[in-house]
């Protein structure tokens, strides 16, 4: 598991804080939002791959992402020179 630390200035804050109720949980709720939409298309892409090769597809949504990685399926952004969404 992973930890992010996100340091922000007074006013940063002031700011977010008026348009968060709670930005430390906002964020978490962003993040946990965002892994969890490209998943689902990583498992729709492996899914495709698996029938198209006549691959076992792995049971469970950790373990097919982990096939995905396996079978090269998965590349970074940074790889990939993908810039920061924003």
């Amino acid at each position: 598991m992973a930890n992010y630390t996100i340091t922000t200035t007074d006013t940063e804050e002031t700011i977010l804080a008026s348009v968060m109720g709670d930005p430390q949980e906002w964020l978490t709720n962003l993040i946990q939002e965002k892994a969890r939409v490209k998943g689902d298309s990583i498992i729709a892409n492996l899914v495709t791959h698996c029938n198209n090769n006549e691959i076992a597809l792995a049971v469970g949504r950790n373990a097919q992402i982990t096939q995905a990685q396996e079978l090269g399926l998965i590349t970074t952004a940074a790889t990939l020179g993908v810039p920061v969404e924003e």
